[in-house]
């Protein structure tokens, strides 16, 4: 009887990790016959695109070529972030957060503190600019007659490919309290939110707020059941990331909670940094690249609002292979001082296929000195990993 009653006990921990093991398995399935493109041999090729501050947006057109945005201009590669072409200008005022519109193809640099975009039908080569509508949100901030919306600097928006709202524009974004000063003692007020858009861009809802005070310069992606994931920096406290979800197409932000792995910027200082977040395009699988700083530099200032000693430098990015829960894989890009970074991702069937970019500040004394594009594949983030070895058990 005791022999039973102990193979009974087991038998819980035998279901977990028998379904656990299989969905290794159909992870590692999935990756291998759709994820295909960002696998074979490791590559990894870095360059600087533009002096000055930036690392804001890339993002890769239907046709395949990738572009680097830096304030009102662009720079793009047709050959997968080998080699680019000059910088030209968007528009003279052009300005604020792209987000590609998977439904028409067509690329928006959405302003929104003053409610209008630019847009592009032939996948950047030239635009036009529009008016646009913003509502705030039921605290009556983030339109431009209220406190604006802010999505300078924040990962690019994304168009919703999963559940009732497939189709929607979705653009991170930070309302700076009800004053708009980003002074020490007004931050507390900060809050990340999101505006969408269900009618191509004309008009846009600002949604609730992030469920964390103090936080700002966000990232979201969407997972394939449908859930979007919120990576947010947070400026009041020392912590690693802080992440929540939304079930409704990013109207509402729940369940936010701090990353036990991820990192906020330099680890000794309270002030955060601007990261990137994406989900690579591999059906049957949840694989989400992030990057950040990955040091224990800075330091706390000495008095109440106070400078801090940011501590920049080491650019990383991190891979995860079950929708966020774990980040088992990370892979120091630059060692040297860097700041400000987001995440683009290759089109299959194009000269990018299968491509990662990084688009970062970095310098070799400051952090600022330029902005570069790392291009690279899953084989190199693994670095000499198999697969099987970083999936969860």
């Amino acid at each position: 009887m005791k022999k039973i009653a102990h193979f009974l006990a087991l038998v819980p921990w035998l279901v977990a990790a028998l379904a656990a093991a299989t969905g290794s398995d159909a992870v590692e399935k999935a990756i291998r016959t759709n994820g295909k493109p960002f696998l074979g041999e490791p590559s990894f090729v870095m360059q600087p695109l533009a002096d000055g501050r930036g690392g804001r947006d890339i993002v890769t057109a239907r046709d395949g070529r990738v572009l680097a945005f830096h304030n009102n201009t662009l720079r793009e590669s047709a050959d997968g972030g080998t080699t680019w072409g000059p910088s030209r200008e968007v528009g003279a005022d052009a300005g604020g957060k792209l987000v590609v519109n998977e439904t028409n193809g067509e690329i928006l640099f959405v302003r929104a503190d003053k409610g209008y975009l630019w847009k592009s039908r032939d996948d950047g080569r030239t635009w036009s600019r529009a008016a646009i509508k913003i509502s705030p949100n039921r605290f009556k901030q983030g339109s431009p007659d209220t406190v604006p919306l802010a999505v300078g600097a924040f990962q690019p928006g994304v168009t919703l490919q999963f559940g009732p709202h497939k189709g929607r524009l979705l653009v991170p974004g930070r309302v700076f309290g009800p004053t708009g000063s980003n002074d020490v003692e007004w931050r507390p007020y900060h809050y990340n939110a999101a505006m969408y858009s269900d009618d191509n861009g004309s008009t846009w809802q600002v949604s609730a707020p992030f469920p964390i005070l103090g936080s700002g310069e966000g990232a979201l992606a969407e997972l394939s059941d449908g859930r979007i994931l919120y990576s947010s920096r947070e400026h009041m406290s020392k912590n690693n990331r802080f992440f929540g979800w939304s079930y409704d197409g990013g109207e509402l932000w729940l369940e936010p909670w701090e990353s036990d792995t991820l990192p906020d910027g330099a680890r000794g200082t309270s002030y955060g940094c601007m990261g990137g977040l994406i989900r690579l395009p591999i059906e049957g699988t949840d694989v989400l690249i992030y990057s950040n700083l990955d040091t224990v530099a800075g330091k706390m200032p000495e008095k109440v609002g106070g400078s801090t000693s940011n501590g920049r430098e080491k650019i990383t990015v991190w891979a995860s292979f079950d929708g966020g829960r774990t980040w088992p894989v990370k892979r120091l890009v630059f060692s040297g001082p860097s700041a400000y970074s987001n995440l683009g991702v290759g089109r299959n069937g194009t000269a990018s296929a299968g491509k990662i970019f990084l688009h970062f500040e970095a310098g070799e004394k400051h952090c600022y000195e330029d902005v570069r594009v790392a291009a690279f594949n899953l084989s190199w983030l693994l670095n000499g990993r198999e697969l099987r070895s970083v999936l969860s058990p």
